[in-house]
């Protein structure tokens, strides 16, 4: 699967805020449960926190789903 370019608008995002925004959760509950279930890596490492903050240049992949690179405006 192809690597999504993502633009943020601020210095940073959260990485459950960042699931609700591409669609791969529908609330902050199952951002959660995709988070603490290990599905979710960033930058190649399985990431537990839901309260990451994903800045520029930071991988995004979902297990068995998308993989995003965060970019942001005006860089």
């Amino acid at each position: 699967m192809a690597e999504e370019i993502v633009t943020i608008h601020t210095e940073y995002i959260t990485l459950d805020a960042f699931l609700k925004w591409t669609g791969v959760a529908d609330t902050g509950g199952q951002a959660k449960a995709l988070i603490a279930a290990g599905l979710v890596h960033v930058n190649g490492e399985p990431e537990l926190r839901r309260g990451r903050k994903l800045r520029a240049g930071d991988r995004v992949r979902l297990e068995g789903g998308g993989q995003w690179l965060i970019r942001r405006e005006g860089e």
